[in-house]
């Protein structure tokens, strides 16, 4: 594929991302979203390294891949925390975290 159509498609994954981190409150739907955006910016790490032929894109990509599983698992494990203590997955209703 052409190097400006995946920049494009980057892009658009990126602002599809950040309209559903700022449109819903659904914590599930919060936290794909900011995977589409980790995704948006492996799509342009691995774009640029191939345009320009070396592997360090292909390094960063790694990390985040890495980065991105971390918040996965520890994202998730707050959300059925969360859902366990008030059977709601809306990010609104949990203004008064107490320990």
């Amino acid at each position: 594929m052409d190097n400006a159509l995946m920049i494009f498609i980057s892009m658009a994954m990126f602002a599809i991302g950040i309209a559903g981190v700022l449109a819903k409150r659904n914590a599930v739907i919060f936290f794909l979203s900011i995977e589409l955006m980790f995704n948006a910016g492996n799509l342009l790490f691995v774009t640029f390294s191939r345009h320009w032929g070396n592997q360090i894109g292909l390094v960063w990509v790694f990390f985040v891949l890495v980065v991105a599983a971390a918040e996965a698992a520890v994202g998730l494990a707050i959300v059925i925390n969360l859902f366990r203590s008030k059977q709601v997955v809306d990010v609104d209703q949990y203004d008064a975290l107490k320990g």
